[in-house]
């Protein structure tokens, strides 16, 4: 799509969410099931983080970039699969549909292994740093992709603006997991006392 036809970034955006209406009844129940899981995240998450700040935990400050990170993640996606529901379908067909799966897969591992080495500490150590380094890896490589699909005009800014808030989101919400793990988890036990009462 030549971005040159639309007047402003803003119609354009518009314009792209607008094409939910597009949907049949497959792009919906992938749709939802999609942003639903990673809502789910979000709001487990966010519920942590509050639950342990209302009853006094003090998490380290960088520990927040995980809810955060975790809510700018959700939002682009939501815009972007919209656009992998309608317009460029069948451009993902050929290969970034699969790079799309492997990245999830190597994604929603990384944080389910997060979660379990809050009491298996040493033992998921290497897996999670393994499957962090490769949804970094194949979110770098559909990145490759969609450049690609932008220079020769077979996608827009929408698409491309909202890649970079997805890299953004999972990337501050990954790294700030990663590092709050490393050092202990400083406020989980505290919180999980709290919400046992």
């Amino acid at each position: 799509m030549n971005t040159a036809e639309n007047p402003s970034f803003f119609r354009e955006s518009l314009i792209y969410i607008g094409r939910a209406r597009e949907f049949d009844k497959q792009d919906w129940l992938v749709y939802v099931s999609w942003i639903g899981l990673m809502s789910g995240l979000l709001f487990s998450v966010s519920a942590f983080f509050l639950a342990g700040w209302m009853n006094g935990v003090t998490f380290p400050a960088y520990a927040w970039n995980v809810p955060i990170g975790t809510l700018i993640f959700v939002g682009a996606i939501a815009i972007d699969t919209i656009g992998h529901r309608t317009i460029y379908k069948e451009a993902l067909q050929k290969g970034e549909k699969l790079v799309h799966h492997i990245t999830i897969f190597a994604g929603i591992t990384s944080v389910v292994g997060l979660c379990l080495a809050y009491e298996n500490r040493e033992f998921m150590r290497f897996p999670v740093l393994i499957m962090i380094f490769l949804s970094i890896v194949y979110s770098l490589i559909d990145e490759g992709m969609h450049w690609h699909r932008y220079f020769t005009q077979k996608s827009d800014r929408v698409e491309m603006w909202s890649h970079f808030f997805i890299l953004t989101g999972h990337l501050l919400m990954i790294s700030a997991w990663w590092h709050w793990y490393t050092e202990g988890y400083q406020g989980v036990a505290e919180t999980l006392q709290a919400l046992a009462k």
